[in-house]
C-alpha cells in the first residue's frame, strides 16, 4: 500500500464508521432496539474492517520507486551533521 493509498484507507474507514454509527444510532431510536442497533453498528464495522484492512489494487496505485541497488552506489549517502552529536558535559 502507498502512502496515498493508506491516506486513502483512513479516510475511508472514518467516513464509514461515522456514517454507520449515524445509521445504526437512527434505526435503533425508531425501532426502540438498542440491540438492533447494536447488531447494525457490528455489522458495519466488519465491513469497513473488510474494505480498509486488506490491500486492495485500489490502495496502490501511486506506487513508489525504488532504486536499483547499483543506480544506489552512485549517490551521495546522507552525511550526520556535527551538531547533532552531544557534547560530553563535565562533572565536577
Amino acid at each position: 500500500m502507498d502512502w496515498q493509498g493508506q491516506k486513502l484507507a483512513e479516510q475511508l474507514l472514518q467516513i464509514m464508521l461515522v456514517a454507520i454509527a449515524v445509521v445504526a444510532f437512527a434505526t435503533g431510536y425508531f425501532l426502540g432496539s438498542f440491540q438492533m442497533m447494536l447488531l447494525i453498528y457490528a455489522g458495519g464495522v466488519v465491513l469497513t474492517t473488510f474494505i480498509t484492512v486488506p490491500n486492495w489494487p485500489f490502495f496502490n496505485r501511486h506506487p513508489l520507486n525504488w532504486l536499483d541497488p547499483s543506480e544506489a552506489d552512485g549517490h551521495p549517502k546522507p552525511q550526520l551533521s556535527n551538531s547533532s552529536k552531544k557534547k560530553p558535559t563535565k562533572q565536577k
